[in-house]
């Protein structure tokens, strides 16, 4: 049922196929010779719900812990450094301790030069405040936060897309190019400039190259349309934000609407102070900074991560 685009108001044609009338076995089609036929009908749930949904099932599955626990942040929470989802851990002295940490520091046997290690309890607090903030923002400058979102959404689609682009636009120059040598390579076939055993394999080659060519165009256009649909959804994202402007706590169903991932920093100390960055990724608009001119008071949260060590939030703000 997850899977099921017909649930966006689409109607999916030609999904499958049967090679002869007399087999009833049918065969899935290939995506190319699928037609899609969207907004024909009324909808049963939000495109971006259904696409958000499909993104988290290609993703990885969260991992349990030996107990058979998972955490609501387990999938989202991504190292800063290498960009690799952070391991979750239940301390084996002290159950009550849970924390997430990167899998390739190891020992300083893997790419990552520290551990990335951030307190589930403290990643609670400071995610739900800054999901709290962000619901003031909406609620009490409706205008402003609109502005801020469509900005941002609008802002990465554009990033997104100039290199897709520019791929495709290179793809199709290619395409079209052997299409003209092929063309050409059979006219000197024709006219005897070449003989028939080169003609074979040099057209042999162009045929190779072409059809990767158009399997790799096939893949640019799919990128280019997940990118376009997904910059018209910034409306959809404002709307959900707003459904949460009472919220009492933080939930997994709060966390997979809202945030896309987020980026945890290892903790530093700054003149005498343990700090820790730690970077949300909502859905469909990216990171979103709200304007320090506004009477929103910042996310304040600090948590004793050992014996006489005590760490505190550090907002990372983006430049621009």
């Amino acid at each position: 049922m997850l899977t099921l685009q017909e649930y966006c108001g689409d109607v999916i044609n030609f999904k499958t196929y049967s090679k002869s009338y007399k087999l009833k076995k049918r065969i899935e089609n290939a995506p190319e010779n699928i037609a899609v036929f969207k907004d024909v009908h009324q909808p049963i749930i939000e495109r971006a719900v259904w696409e958000a949904v499909q993104e988290k099932r290609g993703k990885s599955r969260k991992k349990k812990t030996h107990s058979g626990e998972v955490n609501m942040f387990s999938g989202l929470v991504v190292c800063a450094e290498c960009g690799k989802n952070l391991h979750y851990h239940v301390n084996t002295g002290n159950a009550n301790i849970k924390y997430f940490s990167c899998s390739n520091y190891k020992g300083c046997r893997g790419p990552c030069s520290s551990t990335h290690y951030i307190r589930t309890d403290f990643l609670e607090q400071v995610v739900f405040g800054e999901i709290r903030r962000l619901t003031r923002f909406a609620s009490k400058y409706e205008d402003l936060f609109a502005q801020a979102v469509m900005g941002h959404s609008q802002k990465n689609a554009v990033i997104e897309r100039q290199p897709l682009q520019k791929e495709l636009y290179a793809l199709q120059a290619r395409d079209r190019e052997l299409d003209n040598l092929f063309e050409k390579l059979y006219e000197d076939n024709v006219s005897g400039k070449i003989s028939d055993d080169r003609f074979a394999r040099m057209s042999k080659k162009y045929e190779e190259e072409q059809a990767e060519v158009t399997e790799k165009i096939k893949t640019a256009k799919t990128a280019l349309d997940k990118s376009n649909s997904q910059s018209v959804t910034a409306d959809m994202f404002i709307a959900t934000v707003r459904k949460y402007t009472r919220a009492k706590q933080l939930t997994p169903k709060m966390l997979n609407e809202l945030i896309q991932y987020i980026e945890v920093d290892q903790a530093q100390k700054i003149d005498g102070v343990w700090d820790q960055k730690l970077t949300i990724h909502y859905n469909c608009v990216g990171v979103i900074d709200i304007p320090e001119v506004l009477p929103i008071p910042n996310t304040e949260v600090s948590i004793n991560t050992r014996k006489g060590v005590v760490v505190s939030y550090a907002p990372n703000t983006v430049a621009g």
